[in-house]
């Protein structure tokens, strides 16, 4: 009953409240010179120094729903689910040298959305397009996953009904107030309340691994006790170490994961907010601070199993909500007053990253879709306005998502948004060091990935939910005809299947000489900083139409 939980309500209500005031506060923050721009509603102003980008990467990065699904698939699974670890770690000096680049070129000509900066480099609409779709695709169901950790919390809290507008209106009344200041402030406001996030977060985290290990009785009666649930469980793959038929998956799972970070709309939005190179270069080299963050935050399934947590009732008879361990941990182990501090954090923390990706899909959709095909005379006030509205639209698919579609089917979603987002690979980020691939095979390319991709997670099913198709992102090699027991990641295949046929086909269509286009861009356009003479951020904002590309 909520009645038992009074004092943990109480704290998450004014904790929420206070960064909500603080998201319509937002709006005033920094003095924007025009909030009907996207380069003010949706960029920030292209502002941000190095601690405004460090907080609001991180926050968008690391989300509620990492929060409590990590620790809950350790709990469940071992070792398997620390993949999560090092792929953070693996992508930062990936991509170190490669967002330098788009921001460059992107400050240079006014570029919101990497879609943009596809449409002038390969001079192809159609690319762009797809770049787009498949943009806002990936990222619908990561916005509706942080709509899962706040319901692990509430239902942790007692907050919820029988009915299904009982069970769901606290979420509603959440994302509606999300919704206003959003609106309202732009990247702004969850750039600001990404302070408060980060700090409950890192906070609850350090006092969580210094005080459960001491109640639990030590590191070693933690892995003792997680060692003995999974060798008396009979699930292929479970233990505290990876065995032979996992570390394939464990491998490609880890490095598809991390090329596919930072090629999601909401992760390219809070770069393009940065001020300069500069500072990306410092966030890149600070930002994997995070990672040992998170390594922290994994090891609560250990401890949840020690603590002998009990996750709570799933949707579905007779089966179990996992995303509850983490919460039902904090509930069981900590005061009361420090419980609500926690759930705060987590609660916050679905608030950040859903604002920057319902900002960067109305960004794609203004920019690449409405602009491209529905109105090419718009005006910024109008991109602007049409962001804000489509903003409300994204908010309101995510929250229907959890409302009438089972949360397990949104995380298997979120899993098979690696592999669509990962084919956006050939034409964005090598795309910013090379135009040898040639527009139309870059197109052939991605409807194979893509086609591929789909083939193959439609063949995954998973015994223990009854679902055959669509249940995770581990591929059996079986299903190749290879004799093994071993799965790997659907993303991995779908983009080298993606980049051999593009690298094929480009050389089949220089072969006949078939028209390439024109690139708008130039060699100096990746190296531009700010105070760049040719173009600075906003310079355009007196003109009715975009920047016009430079030759």
């Amino acid at each position: 009953m909520w009645r038992d939980h009074l004092t943990e309500i109480i704290v998450f209500s004014l904790l929420f409240l206070l960064v909500s005031a603080m998201g319509f506060v937002a709006a005033r923050w920094r003095a924007p010179r025009d909030m009907a721009h996207l380069d003010e509603w949706g960029l920030g102003g292209r502002s941000f120094g190095g601690w405004i980008t460090w907080f609001l990467v991180g926050g968008d990065l690391y989300t509620a729903y990492t929060f409590v699904a990590v620790p809950a698939l350790i709990f469940g699974a071992g070792a398997a689910g620390f993949f999560a670890v090092p792929y953070t770690i693996v992508i930062y000096p990936l991509v170190f040298l490669v967002l330098c680049r788009l921001w460059s070129v992107s400050h240079r000509h006014g570029f919101v959305t990497p879609a943009d900066f596809v449409r002038n480099r390969f001079d192809s609409p159609i690319l762009a397009l797809l770049i787009a779709i498949t943009g806002i695709v990936a990222t619908m169901p990561y916005i509706a996953l942080q709509l899962v950790g706040i319901e692990a919390v509430l239902k942790t809290m007692g907050v919820t009904g029988d009915s299904a507008l009982a069970r769901h209106l606290p979420i509603i009344i959440a994302f509606a107030i999300l919704a206003a200041y959003t609106y309202q402030s732009g990247l702004r406001a969850p750039a600001l309340i990404a302070f408060v996030k980060d700090s409950l977060i890192y906070i609850v985290i350090l006092v969580a691994v210094i005080y459960l290990p001491y109640k639990l009785g030590g590191w070693g009666d933690i892995f003792d006790a997680a060692d003995a649930k999974f060798k008396a469980s009979p699930a292929p793959g479970d233990g505290i170490l990876l065995n032979a038929n996992n570390q394939l998956q464990y491998v490609t799972l880890a490095f598809g994961s991390a090329l596919a970070l930072f090629l999601y709309p909401h992760s390219i939005t809070g770069v393009l907010a940065s001020r300069n190179r500069d500072v990306i270069k410092r966030n890149m080299s600070a930002l994997p601070a995070y990672s040992l963050l998170l390594g922290l935050i994994a090891l609560l399934g250990y401890m949840a199993i020690a603590a002998n947590v009990k996750p709570l009732p799933g949707a579905k008879a007779g089966s179990v909500d996992g995303n509850t361990v983490v919460p039902l941990l904090f509930d069981s182990q900590f005061p009361d007053w420090f419980a609500g501090v926690a759930y705060a954090a987590i609660g916050i923390g679905a608030l950040v990253p859903a604002a920057i990706m319902s900002i960067a899909a109305a960004n794609l959709f203004t920019r690449n879709i409405y602009k491209e095909y529905l109105k090419r005379d718009a005006s910024p006030a109008q991109e602007a306005n049409v962001s804000k509205i489509t903003s409300l639209v994204v908010k309101v698919g995510a929250v229907a998502c959890i409302v009438f579609l089972d949360p397990q089917f949104s995380i298997d979603l979120q899993l098979i948004g690696g592999v669509i987002i990962l084919q956006t690979l050939p034409a964005v980020a090598l795309g910013l060091y090379t135009r040898w691939f040639h527009r139309g095979a870059l197109i052939a390319g991605w409807v194979a990935g893509m086609g591929l991709g789909m083939w193959m997670l439609y063949q995954i099913g998973n015994p223990a939910t009854g679902k055959k198709h669509f249940a995770g992102s581990a591929f059996p090699l079986s299903e190749f005809g290879f004799d093994t027991q071993k799965t790997i990641y659907v993303g991995i295949v779908a983009v080298l299947v993606n980049l051999a046929v593009a690298a094929l086909l480009t050389l089949v269509l220089r072969a006949a000489k078939v028209a390439d286009g024109v690139d708008s861009t130039t060699p100096d356009d990746y190296f531009a900083d700010e105070g760049d003479p040719r173009v600075t951020p906003g310079a355009e904002r007196d003109a009715d139409a975009a920047p016009e590309p430079v030759a």
